[in-house]
């Protein structure tokens, strides 16, 4: 699905559609509705310049003790 954002929104906004487009992103995250690799693939930003762009606004990586046991298991399985 897409969506066009009308000019006048971007100019009233003063912001660019790849400045929207990482907004969005990172509230999208935020809110713990996309991953961190939805967002940044969204936003085309590599792995290094998303995690400083969170870091710029204060925010962490989402990772929890979940995460953590997964990524636990998944090494054990790799050996």
């Amino acid at each position: 699905m897409s969506f066009a954002i009308p000019d006048d929104i971007l100019q009233a906004a003063k912001m660019t559609e790849d400045e929207l487009r990482l907004e969005v992103a990172i509230l999208l995250y935020k809110q713990n509705k996309i991953s961190s690799g939805k967002a940044r693939a969204w936003t085309g930003l590599t792995v290094i310049d998303f995690q400083h762009e969170l870091a710029r606004r204060g925010l962490c990586i989402n990772y929890d003790v979940e995460d953590f046991q997964a990524d636990v298991k998944t090494l054990q399985s790799m050996g």
